[in-house]
C-alpha cells in the first residue's frame, strides 16, 4: 500500500492530499529514511511524522484497505 493512502486510512492524517503534501515537504521518514508519498508500505516499517515540533513514531502492524474509526488504531503501535 502507498504511504499516503496508509497515513489516510490508519487515520494519522486526516486528508490524504494533507499525507502526500508532508511527503513532499520531507516530514514523513520509514526506515530512517526521507519517503515519497509512493512509498510501498509493508508490515514492520517504522514511520516517523514531524507535525511542527511533535514527532509521531509509529510501527506498522497491519495494513488493511479500508478500516473504521474503532479498528484503525490496530493498524499501527505507537514506539518511543
Amino acid at each position: 500500500m502507498r504511504l499516503d493512502k496508509y497515513l489516510k486510512v490508519s487515520r494519522l492524517i486526516k486528508r490524504r492530499t494533507v499525507a502526500n503534501e508532508a511527503c513532499d515537504a520531507g516530514r514523513v521518514i520509514v526506515n530512517g529514511k526521507i519517503a515519497r508519498a509512493s512509498y510501498n508500505i509493508k508490515e514492520g516499517d517504522i514511520i516517523t511524522i514531524s507535525f511542527g515540533t511533535k514527532e509521531l513514531k509509529v510501527k506498522v502492524s497491519k495494513i488493511n484497505e479500508h478500516a473504521t474509526k474503532e479498528n484503525a488504531s490496530e493498524m499501527y503501535e505507537t514506539t518511543t
